[in-house]
């Protein structure tokens, strides 16, 4: 069973060696991995992996229509790799692959869901929870508080990314979900969330969000380490966005997403194998050398940001703000109620 994971990159390679051991030990068992416009080596360490057989690398230099993002799925629909792949997910690096079903495997998951189509993977956001300097720990380690398991608001911690079967039902690859159903077999799609719960059959031609306020992370869930310390943001902020549409890092990204609630280690029961994983690539000394350069290169480069105006402001505005809090029921029905009113009126912007 060949599982394909699909990343796009830019100045990740201090990040790049702990997200592709923790998706080796899960299961997947293929990597296409886009890259753009790099000053941290991340694309050299792309090569030398691609050398030793982790994964295949493909340069996405600009300008694109639709920004980097959409450019890289484009290039992945038209890949072997995708062709070749029994089921497909894209992520970002921020995104591990949590599983609780079975040994915590993709082999478990599918294993707990044999009649799936589709899983949409549930985000789960963890929280910056007060780390101000960046560290080179694995994020998995440093970031262990996140947002409840179900929350009505804001409407994106019920975002999803899909994990589907590669079977001809979808045409093409999208950052959430794949698109272009074939009319001949979307019928027979099955989507299931992640606590295997069926989902209504309009999943699988739509959709992007599991339904607010469920749980739907019994079986697997998406951790997402959207903001990561808050060095980190800064110097996130300043590389922008991969999607050219999509809103800018700034204060109100990161209050949407600070949550700091509840304790989850649960991904740790993959450590072992991800950490034998990580020390055998880290061995390699290409591959150390080019790890150790990207974190100086890190650090030098919030050290720049620093001397700007812009980014010690909002340096400034992310210590000043605290972890956002879950609304309780109410307020956050209401903020629900509010955005389906906003798009039964027609609202071209951001609601559910």
């Amino acid at each position: 069973m060949r599982s394909l994971a699909i990343l796009t990159v830019k100045n990740e390679a201090a990040f790049l060696l702990e997200w592709l051991a923790h998706h080796r030990a899960v299961g997947f068992t293929d990597f296409l991995v886009f890259s753009n416009d790099c000053d941290d080596g991340t694309d050299a360490m792309l090569e030398r992996l691609a050398a030793l057989g982790w994964l295949s690398h493909v340069p996405n230099p600009g300008p694109w229509p639709e920004g980097p993002q959409w450019a890289a799925l484009k290039a992945a629909d038209r890949h072997p790799l995708t062709r070749a792949a029994d089921w497909i997910l894209f992520l970002d690096v921020d995104e591990f692959v949590n599983i609780h079903a079975g040994d915590g495997t993709l082999d478990a998951l599918r294993a707990a869901l044999p009649e799936a189509s589709a899983i949409p993977l549930t985000w789960r956001f963890f929280g910056n929870c007060g780390v101000v300097d960046y560290r080179d720990t694995p994020v998995t380690e440093q970031f262990t508080r996140a947002a409840p398991s179900s929350m009505l608001w804001p409407w994106r911690a019920s975002l999803f990314k899909t994990l589907f079967r590669n079977d001809g039902t979808y045409g093409k690859l999208g950052v959430h979900r794949p698109r272009q159903p074939d009319p001949a077999r979307i019928g027979a799609a099955r989507w299931f969330d992640g606590s295997g719960t069926p989902l209504p059959p309009d999943y699988a031609r739509s959709r992007i969000f599991t339904p607010p306020g469920l749980d739907c992370h019994r079986l697997v869930q998406l951790n997402h380490y959207a903001l990561g310390a808050m060095q980190s943001y800064v110097l996130k902020a300043a590389r922008g966005r991969a999607n050219r549409e999509a809103s800018p890092f700034d204060i109100s990204y990161w209050v949407e997403r600070n949550f700091c609630a509840e304790e989850d280690r649960t991904i740790a029961r993959m450590a072992a194998a991800s950490g034998a994983i990580l020390a055998e690539l880290r061995a390699d000394p290409v591959l150390g050398a080019l790890h150790e350069r990207a974190v100086a290169w890190r650090r030098a480069r919030i050290d720049a940001l620093m001397l700007e105006e812009d980014y010690r402001s909002l340096f400034g505005r992310l210590m000043l703000t605290p972890p956002s809090r879950p609304l309780p029921a109410p307020l956050a029905r209401r903020m629900l109620e509010l955005g389906m009113r906003a798009r039964a009126a027609g609202d071209a912007g951001e609601t559910i």
